[in-house]
């Protein structure tokens, strides 16, 4: 997909006049393959530059012979001489102890305002102390003084990823070699890696450290890996002489895709990073941090050789681990999301959250992460970022950030590329087709990507011309076969066959006159031919086959050309027939006697086995017959014509259970009382107790009669009791 830089410990040495010369950040570049899929993007580690800030360089620190100038009086002690604060200044900067070499320059320039020694250091020391804007604010209140900071104002605004501020202030210096280095990184880091690599061809004369690093890291970006070797015996060095050199050249591997030298490779420049960095006596945290880029690319080849598992869980533990620098960091997020696809987007998401601005309202990466990036990988992330985005249904997020990626990256065909992808996603594929047609038009010469996604859209959006004439403006692929046969099929859908026709007619006249080694006619011109006898073209189907074997005299071409021919012209066709070659074994018979034959006798046990399938076949038909429809009977009065409304889908369930069932209500005037409650209470406790007692003697009567009469009338018929005495048994 994109280019990565990753930034190595900063190393300070000492100039023998004094001055300090910082080396910092090795900053490697990776790939990333863009791919409009469900996966997504993944990112490739890659060499890049060794980052060298500006040095002071003079005879010595120690103050020059200067008449001193008259201090001003002051009531309390008199300001220290300035030699000994030139002296201070030079321990400080011995000690690499920035921040105290500022404060003694300030006090030399309170002494002495316009000394040109105590300005310089105070902007290299404010640059060494990581004080850009600083530095930046001195050099324009030195702006009247006869110094020329232009280099440092470069370097200052290059820090600050201000490139072509940087570039403008650097052109106006003389091309020496630190100009010309600084320059290299520049042109570096705003992607323009050609120029960058012709830079370091230029200064291979020069002895300085570590330039075969960023010759090499060059040339990898440049994609002009097959040269890596030439470099190494130019600068007459061994790829394992320094891990940063052994991790460019592996880097060099894998763009020629020797993907298991590289990982040996790798493997040797993290061992030889391990030993170097110990002996510096860094702890086994710095040491990881330092070695995190070669961690990635290990887990990018193992990602390359299918190893998905492995490959994961190495990206999983530097993401966990939090081990690394910003843009390794970057790297190996971007290549876990891609790797694990949109099954995870949600995770995907969280996961590039952790490279955002906290700052931002919207989705942003953060400054540091911007600064070590090239334009490319930030693209990269921020495509994987709108694709999760699309998978996860997000359509207003997704829309900020691609309307934001016009004026990130404007020379770059992935912002419209997204902008179509959100209009698809929104069912708008008209609105898509069109932004991608005018983009085409308006930079034609980025317009090949765009025209194949465009015919994309339009092909499973259903306009066969507009995909056809998408695919017709690309003429390079044009008489490609894969190309013809997507225009032919397009044209064919359309009900364009005379287009279709001479599309075809065009490859075969193309490639007829190209003088190719792998010349594509033998395979357009059968097809061509299937075409014309597919829509009723015989006769352009018949000229197309007799070409066809003059030209290569296959076999299968006389065999089209005869059944060709064959449907207009039979003696024609009976003549070609007579070029076949005989069949072996076929010269004895009799071909008339062979058609009034019955057939070729079976043999009894095949015939046996046959009749049984057949009647086993007669019996499952039987069985799979299908039943005959009855009509359906209906009720008396229906009328299936006109229904009427339908039945209530609840009628078969209890009333209770019915969503429309309502409880009865009680009726609360029962329960009204009236009048002191006990009084009532009271009331009901005598008239049950006075019920009670009128009852007692009269069942007692009723007793003693019934008893006597029945002893009186023993032997008569037992007479019906009356309405009187059922009444009374009741009670």
């Amino acid at each position: 997909m994109e280019k990565e830089q990753r930034t190595v410990r900063p190393k300070t040495t000492t100039n023998d006049g004094g001055g300090v010369d910082t080396k910092t950040s090795q900053n490697k570049a990776s790939r990333q393959s863009l791919r409009s899929s469900n996966s997504g993007s993944s990112i490739v580690s890659r060499p890049g530059e060794r980052d060298r800030r500006p040095s002071h360089s003079g005879d010595s620190m120690a103050p020059k012979p200067k008449n001193n100038p008259k201090p001003s009086p002051s009531p309390s002690r008199p300001p220290p001489p300035i030699e000994d604060l030139f002296a201070s200044l030079n321990k400080h900067i011995q000690r690499s102890e920035y921040k105290q070499a500022v404060k003694v320059a300030n006090q030399v320039l309170g002494i002495a305002p316009g000394d040109e020694d105590a300005i310089r250091c105070k902007v290299v020391a404010l640059i060494k102390s990581d004080s850009i804007e600083d530095a930046l604010t001195t050099i324009q209140s030195a702006k009247n003084l006869p110094i020329d900071f232009s280099f440092f104002k470069a370097y200052c605004l290059y820090r600050q990823n201000k490139l072509d501020e940087a570039l403008d202030s650097i052109k106006s210096k003389e091309r020496s070699t630190p100009t010309m280095l600084l320059e290299s990184q520049i042109l570096y880091r705003q992607g323009k890696v050609d120029a960058c690599a012709d830079i370091y061809q230029k200064l291979q004369k020069s002895n300085m450290e570590s330039l075969e690093v960023n010759a090499i890291a060059s040339l990898v970006v440049a994609g002009r890996a097959s040269e890596v070797q030439g470099i190494l015996d130019a600068f007459r060095v061994k790829a394992t002489s320094s891990f940063e050199l052994a991790y460019n050249t592996a880097c060099s591997l894998i763009d020629r895709e020797k993907h298991l030298d590289a990982e040996q490779l790798l493997l040797s420049a993290r061992r030889i990073g391990q030993e170097t960095l110990l002996e510096e006596n860094l702890d086994a945290d710095e040491v990881e941090i330092e070695l995190s880029p070669i961690a990635v690319q290990l887990a990018y080849v193992q990602q390359i050789f299918g190893r998905r598992q492995e490959a994961i869980e190495a990206y999983t533990g530097i993401i966990t681990r939090n081990l690394s620098d910003e843009s390794s960091l970057a790297v190996a997020v971007n290549n876990l999301v891609a790797l694990k696809g949109p099954k995870e987007v949600s995770d995907g998401l969280r996961k590039i959250d952790r490279l955002k601005d906290k700052d931002a309202q919207n989705f942003q990466l953060s400054h540091t992460v911007e600064l070590k990036l090239l334009r490319k990988q930030r693209e990269a992330i921020y495509t994987n970022r709108v694709l999760l985005l699309l998978h996860a249904n997000k359509m207003d997020q997704a829309r900020e950030i691609v309307a934001c990626l016009p004026d990130m990256f404007p020379n770059s065909v992935t912002p419209i590329l997204l902008q179509a992808a959100v209009l698809v996603r929104e069912n708008k594929a008209g609105k898509a087709e069109e932004i991608l047609g005018q983009f085409a038009e308006k930079f034609p010469d980025k317009s090949k990507t765009v025209l194949l996604a465009r015919a994309q859209v339009a092909a499973a959006a259903g306009h066969p011309l507009v995909a056809a004439e998408s695919l017709s403006k690309i003429p390079d692929i044009q008489h490609m076969p894969a190309t013809v046969a997507t225009l032919v099929a397009l044209k064919e859908r359309a009900g364009d066959i005379d287009g279709a026709a001479a599309i075809l007619n065009s490859a075969i006249q193309w490639w007829s006159n190209a003088m190719t080694e792998d010349n594509k006619l033998s395979s357009i011109m059968p097809e061509a031919a299937s075409f014309m006898l597919r829509h009723g073209r015989q006769q352009e189907a018949a000229r197309l086959y007799e070409e066809l074997v003059k030209s290569h005299g296959s076999v299968e071409a006389m065999a089209g050309l005869i059944t060709t021919v064959a449907r207009v012209d039979i003696g024609k066709a009976e003549a070609y027939e007579k070029k076949l070659k005989p069949l072996p074994g076929l010269k004895g018979i009799n071909v008339e006697s062979l058609e009034k034959t019955s057939g070729a006798k079976q043999d009894e046990s095949s015939l046996r086995r046959g009749l049984a399938e057949a009647h086993e076949e007669s019996k499952s038909k039987e069985k799979t017959k299908k039943k005959r429809k009855r009509k359906p009977r209906y009720p008396k009065g229906f009328d299936p014509a006109h229904p009427g409304p339908p039945p209530d889908p609840e009628r078969w369930l209890p009333k209770r259970e019915r969503s429309s069932y309502r409880p009865k209500r009680k009726d609360k005037r029962a329960a009204q009382v009236r009048g002191s409650q006990g009084a009532v209470a009271r009331e009901k406790h005598d008239a049950g107790a006075s019920g009670a007692n009128s009852s007692a003697p009269s069942s007692t009567l009723n007793q003693a009669s019934s008893s006597k009469g029945a002893s009186q009338n023993s032997a008569a018929e037992k007479p019906k009791p009356s309405k009187s005495s059922r009444k009374k048994s009741r009670n």
